[in-house]
């Protein structure tokens, strides 16, 4: 499977953002997805996941009522939408498919996109 991130870029705190991963190679319909960020210096810290039929999602405490992940099927491709984005969200944003839905963990993840920046100013 081969990922590829798209949408990072420069946001403003309190705007909004969309990150899609599109996938080829193979269908993610089997796969759970997750996202995860990593900004300098820091480690690769789980975001979010969702379930691979999109039934289910769970969230990191700094994503949950801002961030939304889902998934279409049709496109073979995975969302994060971004709203009201902070400062501290600033990273590059991965997505990446494992075989079960519910990991935090980046060591469960098979396979990982390249990635895509996301800076916010305040």
């Amino acid at each position: 499977v081969t990922l590829v991130e798209s949408g990072g870029g420069l946001v403003q705190a309190r705007g909004s953002l969309r990150l899609s991963c599109a996938a080829s190679g193979r269908t993610l319909s089997s796969y759970a997805m997750g996202w995860f960020r990593q900004a300098p210096g820091n480690e690769r810290e789980f975001v979010a996941t969702i379930g691979s039929g999109g039934v289910g999602a769970y969230y990191a405490h700094s994503a949950k009522g801002r961030f939304a992940i889902s998934r279409d099927s049709a496109k073979n491709t995975v969302y994060l939408q971004m709203n009201s984005p902070k400062p501290e969200d600033t990273a590059v944003y991965y997505c990446a498919a494992a075989s079960l839905f519910g990991y935090t963990s980046p060591s469960r993840y098979n396979y990982w996109g390249q990635g895509t920046q996301v800076t916010v100013s305040s």
